[in-house]
């Protein structure tokens, strides 16, 4: 199945017309039905938006599944919005020196065994 075609799959199990999808995204009209009748796909610049409008992941939207390859193989990839907390977190870490990142990172190990403790 092609992006365009999982885009109005997705359209018709929300019941969101092409005219609304447009209206939400920003995209136009015209680009939207060339999609369609053409057999094109979005621009990738546009991805990150109709995922957001559609209410589904990126890997949802390009692979049809969450997170999962052809072969039921986790993905290696996570797609953050950098504008998001996570985002924001991460572009953080990315801006502090190696010595800090390792700091950071031997925290965050010290955390998550500390949880897995609290769980046993």
């Amino acid at each position: 199945m092609t992006i365009s075609e999982r885009i109005f799959e997705l359209l018709e199990q929300r019941g969101m017309s092409q005219k609304e999808f447009s209206e939400k995204t920003g995209i136009a009209q015209s680009s939207i039905s060339d999609w369609k009748r053409k057999k094109t796909n979005p621009v990738s610049e546009k991805i990150l938006i109709i995922c957001s409008v559609l209410d589904v992941t990126p890997y949802e939207l390009l692979g049809g599944t969450d997170g999962v390859g052809r072969r039921n193989n986790p993905s290696d990839m996570i797609v953050i919005d950098k504008n998001s907390e996570y985002g924001n977190a991460l572009m953080e870490f990315l801006s502090l020196d190696n010595g800090r990142k390792g700091r950071l990172l031997g925290y965050l190990k010290a955390l998550t065994e500390m949880q897995q403790m609290d769980k046993s």
